[in-house]
This record gives C-alpha cells, structure tokens and sequence, in this order.
C-alpha cells in the first residue's frame, strides 16, 4: 500500500465521519493523565463528540463525577473488590439517570451497565453504541482491550504502549485486516504525541519514499548527568518532567529514556519500519515532536505545544481539524531549537528496548514486564534508579537463555508477562 494515510473509519462503516451525529467514544482509562484530557475534549467538542463509556481501574469516585458530568450510560471499573461497595450503588444510579435523560435509539442500543473486573473493562470495547475506543490504560493490562476493540470493528485511538510493544505481532494484523476491509487505513489512530506526529508527516506520503523516522526526546530531567550523578536519585526528582505533564510511570520511563525505546519500538510496528531505518534525536525544547526524512533529502518536522491534548485531539478528530484545545506555539518566543545524540551509555534502558525490538518475538513483552516491576520498586523507594536498568537487563538476559519464543497468542504473552515480574522481583536493587 503505498499511500498510508487517509482517512479514518470502523471497518464495517457505520462510522459517521463527518456526520449528523456526534462520534461516539469510550475512554478507558478515564481517570488517568490521557483519559482526563480527553474528556476536556470532548467537554469542549460536544457536538462532535459523545462520551457514551468509561473505565478506570479503582478510583471509582472520579469515575463517578465523570460519569454525571458527560451523562455516561457504560461504566467498568477493574478493582472487582469495588462491587461490593456504597460507590458501586452510586455509580449505577448515576448511569440509571443517564440513561433515563438518553435520547430513545441510545437506549434500544443497550441496556445500561455498571460491571467489575478486568473482563468488564474489555467489553466496553464491544458495545453497539461505541465507534471509537480510546486505550488510555496502563502498563499491559491494555493489550487484551486494543485487540478487542479492533476484534469488534472500532476505531482504536492508542494511548496504551504495551498494547504495540507486548502484542504488536498480534494487534498490527487486525489493523491491517479492518484497513483493508474498509479500503483504506485508519482502524488505528495513535494518541502517543511521537506517533502521532509522525502518523502526520506521513499523509499524503509513499511510504517507499521514506528513509528514515526520527523520534524526538526531551531527554528528560537528568541529560547530560554521569552514571555516578544518577546513583542517589530519588522517586520525586525523577518525576519533575521538564517539559511534559504526565502520569508517574511514563515520567520515570521518561527519566532513563525507556519511554523512548518502547516508541521505537511502537514505531516499528505502527510505520512498518525496520530498526535500522529509525533514530532518536534528544530535541530538549519539546517543540518538533517527531520527523520523518524522505529519499530525496526533505525532511518534515511535526511542531506544536507541548500538551497532550493536541494529539489527542487529531486522533478523534481525523480526517478533519478541529479548533486548538490549547494554545497554539509562539514561533517568535521558542528561541532556539537544540539537537543531541541520546546518551545510551549512562541510560540504558533504550539500549535494552531496541535491543529487544530487534530480536523481536517475546522478548519485548519480557523486557516490558521487568519494567514495569522495576519502576514500580523505585517509585516505592524499594529500588534505586540506577537499578531499573540492571533489573531490566537481568530478566532480558535470563529470557534469551531460555530460549526467545514466536509470538503466538495473549494467552502465552500473559504468562509469559507473569513469569517476568516474578523474575523482576528477584532482582530488585
């Protein structure tokens, strides 16, 4: 296929683009970084779009605000230990409510649900009345909600890394079957601000024309720090981001570059680019949030504020453009723009990543799991942060002398991803 980009749609149409009616979206993850800007979105845009479903993990009083604010018929919670509590009452009288001030066709599409549970965040993605599925949860509890979500036909918009790390052998495919059913790409839309702006640079472009991707960094709180500066860090001087405001496991990940190894990877499989044809640049500014460099020298540059609400919005909104939800770059106050090689010696977690990527099969879900629990360990001020890498790299080692495995399915990439925080655990220092 030689033009990538497009125009966005569900595989079987019913997606409306452009359309009377608003697009219809479910936000899993609700309570997060991601799913909160979201619904500033969709609070600013509501006659193009509808909130119709949320899911969070466990703070159900924030999913219940949430829920009567946007009038929500669909909410799952994945702590099941909440069901047997006073907020599970509240919540299904907030949806009853909701329900009960529903236009009638949204009321014949489905009964309205309150459910707990991992399962119960998945069947979201099924419901008749969602066209888009934002995947704003974290870590690889995400997986299973991508690949069903493109299993049901929706529009994926992709804020979820593990779901392209992990399962990307798998979920690519399904992509790539409902593109192709509908005659054009677009089943999945990334969220994640790199991705999204190279996803930009594409449209109009033949891939067989692209030479190589170049995803920005920031190079977060510590560049330019030895390995010997690195040793004493603390939980809270990592999480003190310089440019970008997100959740506490994306900012450590951020700190030791491994968030920039997993979007290689994410890269990889979403462009379908191989390793050697992708760089990392350190951009400190945060300004140009990914490139991409084409046969003949040219090279377009994706700029914009630094705020996730930008791609966000992009994703829900493609093909069209809607109005700036924040406000736009001043070029005239940038001052300068600043380009440096990654340090991979000091930071070794994106070493590790494309490591990783490039042996491919179930090391990356592996490498994923260990860094989960790592960076779990350091927030705790269980581990140190030099540790994180060392704990990385001793699970990667130990999977590669077992024996790499094919991807097969997520049965296998779930016991595997329980294998590998055991191991972790082992190595916690």
């Amino acid at each position: 296929m030689e033009c990538d980009v497009r125009i966005a749609t569900k595989a079987n149409g019913q997606v409306e683009w452009g359309g009377a009616r608003p697009r219809r979206i479910a936000v899993l993850g609700s309570t997060g970084s991601i799913g909160t800007q979201t619904l500033d979105i969709a609070a600013k845009n509501p006659e193009k779009l509808s909130v119709v479903a949320l899911a969070a993990g466990h703070r159900a009083n924030d999913v219940l605000a949430q829920a009567r604010t946007f009038g929500v018929r669909h909410v799952a919670m994945g702590s099941e230990e909440l069901a047997d509590q006073a907020v599970a009452d509240d919540l299904r009288a907030a949806v009853r409510e909701s329900d009960a001030a529903a236009p009638a066709q949204a009321r014949a599409a489905s009964e309205p649900s309150v459910a707990f549970g991992a399962r119960a965040v998945e069947d979201l993605c099924a419901l008749p009345e969602v066209d888009v599925v934002v995947n704003a949860l974290v870590g690889e509890a995400g997986m299973r909600a991508s690949y069903r979500a493109l299993k049901e036909g929706k529009v994926l918009a992709l804020a979820n890394k593990e779901s392209l790390v992990v399962g990307g052998d798998l979920i690519m495919p399904l992509a790539h079957a409902a593109d192709e059913r509908a005659g054009h790409p677009g089943a999945l839309m990334p969220i994640d601000s790199e991705h999204g702006a190279i996803y930009q640079c594409f449209v109009g472009e033949r891939t067989s024309e692209v030479s190589r991707l170049w995803v920005t960094a920031s190079g977060g709180p510590f560049r330019g720090r030895t390995r010997d500066e690195l040793r004493a860090i603390t939980p809270a001087q990592a999480l003190n981001h310089p440019t970008w405001n997100m959740g506490a496991k994306i900012t450590i990940d951020s700190s030791t570059l491994m968030n920039k190894g997993l979007e290689v990877i994410e890269a990889h499989h979403l462009f379908g680019m191989d390793y050697d044809r992708i760089s990392v640049v350190v951009q400190p500014q945060s300004a140009i949030h990914s490139m991409v460099e084409f046969v003949d020298g040219s090279v377009k540059a994706h700029l914009g504020t630094t705020d996730m609400r930008i791609p966000i919005q992009y994703a829900l909104s493609f093909p069209e453009r809607w109005p700036a939800p924040v406000e736009p770059l001043d070029f005239t106050r940038i001052g300068s723009l600043e380009f440096f090689p990654p340090d991979t010696d000091t930071f070794r977690c994106l070493a590790l990543a494309r490591h990783a990527g490039e042996v491919g099969g179930t090391l990356p879900c592996v490498m994923n799991a260990a860094n989960e629990v790592a960076v779990a360990a350091f927030l705790a001020e269980r581990g140190s942060y030099l540790g994180i890498a060392a704990c990385v790299e001793a699970v990667m080692d130990e999977h590669e002398r077992r024996g790499v495995e094919r991807v097969e399915s997520l049965e296998q990439l779930e016991s595997l991803d329980r294998w590998a925080r055991a191991e972790a655990a082992r190595h916690i220092s």
